[in-house]
C-alpha cells in the first residue's frame, strides 16, 4: 500500500515525534511513514530520537540562519527532495510564514498544548501555555491538532483531548500530564487519520 510521506519539525526533546514513531513502529499509524525529521536547532534531542529509529534528518539552525525566510527556503527544498505529503509541527518554535503554510495547505498539522481557542496564538507555546492555564483557573486543559494556516494556532481543529487540572498542579506537572494523557494520544492519531485522507484524494 501507497504511503504518504511524513516529516516531523521539531526544536526540541521530540517527545510528540518520539509518540509518532511508536504507533508508526505499532502499526496505528499505517497510511504514513516518517520519511524526515526537520530542526532549527542543531542540538534537538529530537534529531538523536530521529538517527535511532533510522529516519533521515535536516537541520535549518537558527544560530547559522537566523532570517527565517533563508530558513523556510532550505526547509521547502528539503520538504521537496524527499516528496514529502504531511509535515507535521510538534513543538517547533519557529512561525512559519503565510507563504510556507499556503504551499501545504491542508497538509500541515499542528499540536498544542491547551484546548484552542483558550491560551493560544503569538506567544503561547510550552510551559508559557500551563502558566497561563493556571494562572486563570481553569478546571480542565488540554491539547489540540489542528491544521497550520498562515493564523498563529488559527487553523480548522482536527482533534482535542481534554485533561483535568488537580490540585497543587505546577505548570511543568501540567505540562507533563498534557503531554501524556493527551498530546501522545491525538497527534499519533490525528496523523493516520490525515495521511488517509491525502491517500483517499490521491485515488480518487
Amino acid at each position: 500500500m501507497n504511503k504518504i510521506r511524513v516529516a516531523v519539525l521539531c526544536s526540541g526533546g521530540g517527545t510528540n515525534l518520539q509518540a509518532i514513531l511508536d504507533a508508526q513502529a505499532a502499526g496505528t499509524i499505517a497510511s504514513g511513514e516518517v520519511s524526515l525529521v526537520v530542526s532549527d536547532n542543531a542540538s534537538a534531542y529530537a534529531l538523536e530520537r530521529a538517527k535511532a529509529a533510522k529516519v533521515a534528518t535536516f537541520v535549518a539552525d537558527k544560530k547559522q540562519f537566523p532570517d527565517r525566510r533563508v530558513r523556510e527556503e532550505l526547509i521547502s527544498a528539503a520538504l521537496e527532495e524527499r516528496g514529502i505529503g504531511l509535515v507535521v509541527l510538534a513543538g517547533f518554535m519557529t512561525i512559519l510564514s503565510e507563504a510556507f503554510t499556503k504551499k501545504y495547505d491542508m497538509r500541515m498539522i499542528n499540536v498544542h498544548p491547551s484546548l484552542i481557542p483558550s491560551f493560544c496564538g503569538p506567544g503561547f507555546y510550552g510551559l508559557k501555555v500551563h502558566e497561563a492555564a493556571l494562572a486563570r483557573g481553569v478546571k480542565v486543559t488540554g491539547a489540540t491538532v489542528h491544521y497550520v494556516n498562515e493564523v498563529c494556532d488559527g487553523g480548522p481543529i482536527i482533534a482535542q483531548k481534554a485533561v483535568c487540572v488537580e490540585e497543587g498542579d505546577t505548570p511543568e506537572t501540567l505540562q507533563k500530564r498534557v503531554m501524556r494523557e493527551a498530546e501522545w494520544v491525538i497527534l499519533p492519531r490525528a496523523v493516520e487519520l490525515v495521511c488517509g485522507r491525502l491517500l483517499s484524494r490521491e485515488k480518487s
